[in-house]
């Protein structure tokens, strides 16, 4: 209803998303979720829905979930722009200028935060996670986002730096609290430590949404022998 008022409205777009999440109708949310990022692409909420919902489509369709999605809609200009207008009648539209700058500073810094975890990506690749990391420590000061700090704590579990890999993993559990990654990296990191109990919490946490995942299971073994 609220939609129908103001169609693009970010709050119930985001709103519904989640409601379409916990009933686990996911193509419906990941639509509503991708719509809020055309309306504003700096929606970290937006962001970390999207990267739920294709986990969950990929798991459940298959690599062919995006031909079974509901089509998304395209938000005007018109829409990406409004909250920075002012509705007043004869209103002066000057002040707009400052906010939509400010919007193209923030998706130009998502962009480049992108291209920065790619080349992390890259750098694992070969691996040279030194530089990944480097990479990643960029990406991260334009953009916190759940993959980056997961993929930044696989190079320093390599590295052996647990406690960063750690530190990395919880950061990325703000963001997405039953984000399996995060729960098994955390764990490795944890174990190496020789902090077992929290391991094997992060362990049981990560199979109460993947039972059968089972480089889980394995370290789950592992830790109830140490």
């Amino acid at each position: 209803s609220a939609l129908e008022l103001v169609p693009f409205g970010i709050k119930p777009l985001l709103r519904r998303a989640a409601a379409y999440e916990a009933l686990e109708r996911d193509s419906l949310a990941y639509v509503d979720y991708k719509t809020a990022l055309q309306v504003d692409c700096s929606v970290q909420a937006a962001h970390d829905g999207v990267n739920r919902m294709t986990k969950a489509l990929l798991e459940k369709d298959g690599v062919n979930w995006r031909q079974k999605l509901p089509p998304i809609p395209t938000v005007p200009i018109s829409a990406q722009t409004r909250w920075s207008i002012p509705s007043a009648p004869g209103a002066n539209a000057a002040p707009a200028t400052a906010p939509q700058g400010e919007r193209d500073e923030t998706a130009a810094g998502m962009e480049r935060a992108r291209v920065l975890k790619e080349e992390g990506n890259e750098f694992v690749k070969k691996g040279n996670h030194k530089k990944a990391v480097e990479k990643y420590s960029e990406s991260l000061k334009l953009n916190k986002e759940c993959a980056t700090y997961t993929n930044r704590a696989l190079c320093y579990l390599t590295l052996k730096q647990y406690k960063e890999a750690a530190q990395d993993c919880t950061e990325a559990l703000k963001l997405d609290p039953k984000n399996v990654k995060a729960l098994y990296r955390r764990a490795q990191a944890l174990k190496e430590l020789k902090d077992y109990k929290s391991s094997i919490a992060d362990i049981k946490s990560l199979l109460k949404t993947e039972p059968k995942n089972t480089a889980a299971l394995r370290l789950l073994q592992e830790l109830n022998r140490a």
